[in-house]
């Protein structure tokens, strides 16, 4: 969920410097709420993880967790690159 926020956070920095999301529903809810499309973002992300943690001894679960962390870490990884750049 913390790779979630960052996400969200670098995205609204990247937006305000003129940015644009590349995610075609993320940016139909940036059309749609605004500046609180964080909190959709966040409640749509959150609610499956918690339940692939609920069955976190399961391991298809497990791999899907790993595999939900390394696509977020690689998106943050790109949004810096793009600040930096």
């Amino acid at each position: 969920m913390g790779l979630n926020v960052i996400d969200a956070w670098l995205t609204m920095m990247i937006l305000e410097d003129g940015g644009w999301e590349m995610n075609p529903i993320v940016r139909s809810a940036i059309q749609t709420y605004g500046d609180k499309f964080w909190i959709w973002k966040f409640g749509i992300v959150s609610v499956p993880l918690v339940l692939l943690c609920l069955h976190s001894k399961f391991r298809s679960a497990t791999v899907a967790i790993l595999g939900v962390g390394i696509v977020y870490v690689a998106a943050i990884l790109f949004q810096i690159l793009l600040m930096i750049s």
